[in-house]
């Protein structure tokens, strides 16, 4: 039961840009259909209906779309617009198209949400933030209930860490540097290369993300983004908010907060070796490291055993 819902301040302001989408997220994602759906969509007739029991792979464990050409939902169109939604309406959407790209994390007295990176919408929405991002309360049903122990000191770290994460009287790379202060665990290996390795003996999806890495193999001058501060502190902010409640299930939170700073110095890595660099080039790396680590089962959990030694 959600007694309070907690949102970033930007969360609200979030619009799928649909068929304007480069990255569409209907296309090399495989698209599991739940239960409650699969029933509706069993009652579906017509030529919707029709379409339904053929692009369905019914008979495995966790029944999916079977993606089309070029790893396309077979309801994805030439617009790149969902024909559900144009036939049906947004509440024929199954759980994870109607969730994506947002993340949950559940407490015993409240529940988080988020936007993912993975989405160029929302990467765009969350490094473009002027404002330090807060946390707002959008659903309260007036129940004071109590955290469990475990959970209060989440919070309470968490908030130190967003705290140092968004002092502005330092610069990101000093606020990290604080961070690991702060939280006593070692910065990082400071050699690109070495993470470069690390990464790829990962989990990939994307050959794009696989040459993104290559670069950092070569010999590169690390530079400063001072027109990107805000950013890479909203991206800082991002990692701690999301992945610091994993800590809850290994009581390993510094580790957590390693992997924040990782992630952040990655990108900044990656923009480093890029000759003429942009602002788009930020957001794609963004975009490709949250589809990659993220949205993986495995990676995320690899990289705070790895970082945890």
């Amino acid at each position: 039961m959600t007694m309070k819902l907690i949102l970033p301040d930007y969360y609200p302001r979030f619009r799928c840009i649909a068929g304007d989408c480069r990255h569409s997220c209907c296309i090399g994602w495989e698209i599991d259909i739940d239960e409650e759906t699969l029933e509706t969509y069993r009652t579906i007739d017509g030529e919707m209906g029709r379409r339904l029991r053929e692009h369905i792979e019914w008979s495995c464990d966790t029944p999916h779309f079977i993606l089309g050409n070029n790893e396309r939902c077979p309801f994805l169109n030439s617009d790149n617009l969902c024909d559900l939604i144009i036939e049906l309406g947004e509440e024929a959407l199954c759980g994870i198209c109607d969730l994506h790209p947002r993340f949950r994390n559940e407490f015993s007295d409240c529940t988080e949400m988020g936007l993912g990176l993975s989405c160029e919408a929302a990467a765009k929405l969350i490094l473009t933030a002027a404002e330090p991002v807060q946390l707002i309360v959008t659903e309260d049903d007036g129940v004071d209930a109590e955290p469990a122990e475990d959970e209060a000191y989440l919070y309470a770290m968490r908030r130190n860490a967003i705290s140092i994460a968004q002092d502005r009287a330092f610069t990101v790379r000093e606020r990290m540097e604080n961070l690991a202060d702060f939280f006593d665990f070692p910065l990082p290996c400071p050699d690109p290369a070495y993470w470069a390795d690390a990464y790829l003996k990962l989990e990939r999806l994307d050959e794009s993300w696989t040459a993104a890495l290559e670069t950092l193999k070569s010999a590169f001058t690390p530079k400063q983004f001072p027109q990107w501060e805000t950013a890479f502190e909203q991206l800082l902010v991002y990692f701690l908010y999301r992945h610091c409640p994993a800590a809850l299930y290994d009581g390993d939170f510094e580790s957590k907060v390693a992997f924040a700073v990782l992630s952040v110095q990655l990108i900044m890595w990656l923009c480093a070796a890029k000759d003429n660099v942009t602002f788009e080039d930020l957001l794609e790396f963004v975009r490709m490291y949250s589809g990659e680590i993220e949205y993986s089962d495995e990676n995320p959990d690899a990289l705070f055993a790895l970082l945890a030694e």
